[in-house]
């Protein structure tokens, strides 16, 4: 191999390096947002499920007073 050839071979190398670090970062990155995502949809559910059963307690309690009134 002449010089060029493996000058030529290293910048490609160094480049191909680049992008493997790029996209180890950007893979932390997604899974960090993937992480958030899945924290925030658990906290949804928890406030879903308490909006609902106050729902069902509301509804619980009209019915009642339909049937005292």
């Amino acid at each position: 191999m002449s010089d060029e050839q493996l000058e030529a071979l290293e910048a490609k190398m160094d480049r191909l390096i680049q992008v493997c670090e790029r996209l180890q970062q950007e893979n932390e990155a997604l899974r960090a947002k993937a992480g958030d995502w899945q924290r925030e949809r658990v906290r949804l559910i928890e406030k879903n499920e308490l909006a609902r059963g106050r729902v069902e307690a509301m509804i619980t309690r009209l019915k009642s007073l339909e049937s005292d009134a």
